[in-house]
């Protein structure tokens, strides 16, 4: 089922995300329902708050990458089978110097902007399953991670710009939380949230 994405300026996008256990209510549901509603929303990554719930739970489905001409043949390889669930995340360390990328989110859609991120890093999370994993993750992978493990830290990408960018950016975010923006995927605006 298609889930709604919540857009910029409701208030869970900048909530800290709470752990979760495996009793979770309906959870093999809901990690379907979020693949399925990033892949409809052509996205390669999708974290819990961007559905309303503040719970620390992300996906991610890199494969997309794997056409991308300007990555390396190894880094190809690498993102055409990564697909992941994400639980309880915590990563462990970032390293190496910070590098700029493009970056856009699905719940900011039409804004992109380069956010710098270092290139490393260390994440420690549970799957699915609960079993816990510790892995490194370098170059995109790691920055489509760190992407999304900022969403249930409450921090987005916008965050991460200059106050230069950010004034420059001011009238489109203010458009998005007022829905004055055209998609083609289901969209919660935080005016249709104030009843809540």
């Amino acid at each position: 089922m298609i889930l709604p994405i919540v857009a910029y300026g409701d208030a869970v996008l900048k909530k800290k995300a709470k752990a979760i256990d495996k009793d979770y209510p309906k959870l093999d549901a809901l990690i379907e329902n979020m693949y399925e509603t990033m892949y409809g929303a052509y996205g390669v990554g999708l974290a819990a708050p961007q559905i309303g719930l503040a719970i620390r739970l992300f996906i991610v489905d890199a494969s997309p990458f794997a056409d991308d001409e300007d990555l390396s043949e190894e880094e190809r390889e690498q993102m055409k089978n990564f697909k992941k669930t994400f639980i309880n995340a915590e990563i462990l360390e970032e390293e190496g110097d910070e590098w700029a990328f493009n970056e856009g989110c699905l719940s900011i859609p039409d804004v992109r902007e380069d956010v710098f991120r270092q290139p490393k890093i260390k994440i420690q999370y549970q799957d699915e399953n609960f079993d816990t994993h510790v892995e490194e993750y370098d170059g995109l992978v790691a920055r489509v991670i760190q992407h999304e493990y900022d969403h249930i830290e409450g921090v987005l990408f916008t965050d991460k710009l200059s106050s230069f960018k950010k004034r420059l950016i001011k009238g489109k975010l203010t458009n998005i939380s007022k829905g004055k923006i055209k998609i083609d995927y289901k969209m919660r605006f935080p005016a249709m949230s104030k009843k809540r």
